[in-house]
Formats: structure tokens, sequence, C-alpha cells
């Protein structure tokens, strides 16, 4: 009943994300996972029922299959952080898998009724292959979803690098699937399959529900470009004025020693000076406090730096070195700080908190709880009550 209901789930999602308009390169990726596991549920249905009797040729056919499912994951990770380079590298994750069918090739090659006989007596004569194979199985599974997990890390601070609006982007919901199929590999070691297979049941409801609703991040890819250090220099910001140009020091934060180091190391071949990048820095806080630009919810690096006249990379090396923050983390002490402004001003005592947050620039009470707490080490009730101040 469990695989059966799997086999539904699955391939109802598969039919969903197949129809699915627009589809991107992490929609294609997703819809081949979901009939891979689709497969292997019916494989595993199959021998679970009896069935596999009717049709002894495919069996071990799916015991390689999970050897996929790293590959699958960080693919799919790299597809929607577009972090994806070489692609046409990418079959190369699937060698163990090819490699892995080689391997029980003897398997292969035995009469039916003798394979239903290995199966039937729990891998006789195969159990050393067996136990490598699972050895493989769990090594690729862990070591893919590290390395989905560092990718998304990378990708949590390219986006504060360039948004101030992060909550639909930062694919939060993918942190869980890695955690996801990093406890299925574990549950490996269970060796009960009911308890994997109810893991990769309810692990697809997952991936298929967020895959499904998962909408594009970079909408132009070209705006990024500054990211993979392929901006072009701009000519207005490395000439602002004679004197900021004869200053070749390196600007620093005011963090500490270890900060700058690694801001430093960061852009050690940057060509902005001191001198430049200070005013840059001083522009840039006059033109926040005289249009208010922070209270955009949808603020990006590229619009600011659009405003400013400069290259978004510069502006991004400017924000990081003098005012040692991210982009994210620059524009919401902004809010924070105006929120904390205008909270005790006696003529908004007549509005909520979430009416001056939205006011502020925030778009959601979550986003706003989380930062206000990260900038002030309080959270707003307590701040409000720490300054006497009462709102509806």
């Amino acid at each position: 009943m469990l695989s059966l209901i799997g086999l539904a789930i699955t391939f109802f999602l598969a039919v969903i994300l197949w129809g699915k308009r627009h589809k991107a390169n992490a929609d294609y990726v997703l819809l081949i996972w979901l009939l891979l596991i689709g497969v292997h549920l019916g494989f595993y249905y199959s021998v679970a029922s009896g069935k596999y009797l009717q049709f002894p040729y495919l069996l071990g056919v799916e015991i390689p299959l999970p050897l996929a499912y790293g590959p699958l994951l960080y693919l799919y990770t790299s597809e929607l952080t577009r972090l994806t380079h070489r692609r046409r590298y990418r079959l190369l994750h699937f060698v163990p898998l090819v490699l892995a069918y080689l391997y029980i090739i003897p398997f292969y090659v035995l009469t039916p009724a003798r394979k239903i006989w290995v199966y039937q007596h729990e891998g006789e004569g195969f159990r050393e292959r067996q136990l490598l194979l699972l050895c493989a199985i769990v090594l690729s599974g862990v070591s893919y979803a590290l390395a989905s997990w560092l990718r998304l890390q990378r990708h949590r601070k390219r986006i504060d690098a360039q948004f101030s609006n992060t909550e639909k982007i930062n694919l939060a919901w993918l942190r869980y699937l890695i955690a996801g199929i990093s406890v299925i590999w574990l549950t490996i070691f269970l060796d009960n399959e009911a308890y994997i297979f109810g893991a990769v049941v309810t692990f697809v409801c997952f991936i298929g529900y967020f895959g499904i609703r998962q909408t594009g991040i970079f909408t132009d890819q070209s705006r990024l470009a500054w990211e993979e250090g392929n901006a072009p220099t701009d000519g207005a910001s490395a000439s602002l004025t004679a004197e900021a140009a004869e200053s070749e020091e390196p600007v620093t934060g005011v963090g500490n020693a270890a900060q700058d180091t690694a801001v430093k190391s960061k852009y050690a071949r940057s060509g902005l000076s001191q001198g430049v990048a200070l005013l840059i820095y001083e522009n840039l806080e006059t033109l926040m406090v005289r249009e208010r630009l922070f209270t955009d919810p949808e603020l990006t690096l590229v619009q600011l730096s659009e405003k400013l006249g400069t290259n978004a990379n510069h502006l991004s090396q400017v924000i990081n070195m003098v005012g040692n923050k991210s982009f994210y983390d620059y524009v919401n002490a902004l809010r924070i700080a105006e929120f904390t402004r205008i909270a005790g001003l006696p003529e908004n005592q007549k509005y909520t908190l979430l009416h001056l947050a939205l006011e502020c620039g925030f778009n959601s009470k979550t986003s706003f709880n989380r930062n206000f707490r990260k900038h002030t080490g309080l959270s707003p009730s307590e701040f409000l009550a720490q300054q006497n101040i009462h709102l509806q």
C-alpha cells in the first residue's frame, strides 16, 4: 500500500511538473529525479508484492539507482541557485552509477530462476558486492548532500550581496530537503525497506510541493555578471576626483582583524582605491538619507548602483569594506534605524507595529522580527517596552 501511494504521488507530481509552463533547467532535473524515484518505487512494489516472479529478467535493475540521487540533488541545487558551471561535464557525476551496473553484471547474466533464488535468499553469493554497493551509495549520498549544502550557503551569501529582500529567493526549503535526503541515507543502516521507502514517499511529497511552486530567482542573468568578476569597470567611479584616485591604499572596514584580512583577500585584485571607495560610500549615505531608497522592499544592488552612477561590483566592495556589511545587512540596518526613529513619534502611535515596519521597507513581519533582533539584540516588543512606546 505504501509503495502504491508513493507511486501515485510521484507520477502525479511528475505530470504536474511536465505541464508547468516556462520550465527552467531545474524543473527538468526535478522531473528526471521524480521519474527515477517512481521507477525505483515500482521495483520495490514488485518485490514486496511478489510480482517480480512474473518478470525476473528485470531483477537487480533497481539496486544501483540510489547512486543517481546524490548527483541529481547536487545538479538540482546548482540549477536553482544558478551556480552551475561546465555543464558539459554534468554526466560525469553519473559515472559511479554506470560502474555499479558493470560491477553487478555477474548477477545479470544468471538465469531467471537463479536470480529469483538469490533474491529469496537475501543476496546469497553476492553479499560482498551488496555491502560494497551499500557503502558506495551512502558515501555518494552524504558527499553530494554536503556539496549541495555548501552550494546553498554560497547562494545565500550571493543574494545577501545583491538583494535587500531575500525571503522569496533564499531557498530555505532546500535546506530541509538536503537534511531530509541525508536522513534517508541514514535509514539505510536500519536495513528495513519499509522505513526506507516510507521516508522516500515523504521526501517525494516535500520535494514535489516546493519544487513545483518554486519560481525563478534571477530573471536577468546578465545583471549578475559582476558577481563572477566579469563586470566592466565603470569609468565614472574610477575617476570621481583626482585626489581620490591618487590614493592606492586598499580600503578596510572597522571590523576585527580576521574579517579585515578576509575582505582584503577577497578584493586583492580590485583597482578601487581608498579615496574612491570612501567617496562612493559618502555618496551612498547621502543618497540613502535624501531619497530613502531603503523603504523600497525590492531594492537591489544593481538598482542602487545605477542611482549612484557606479557599477554593482564596486558598490558591493565598498559596502563590504567601508560599511563592513553585506548589502542585505546594510539596507536592513537602515530600515531598523528608521523604525526606531518613527516608532517614537507621537503621530505614529495610532499605527500598528507591522504598519510601521512595512513603511520602513520590510515586506513581512517575519523578516522584520528576524532583522530587528539581529541588529539590536532585542525583539520589537522588548524594544518598545524599554522605550515606553505604545503602538496599536
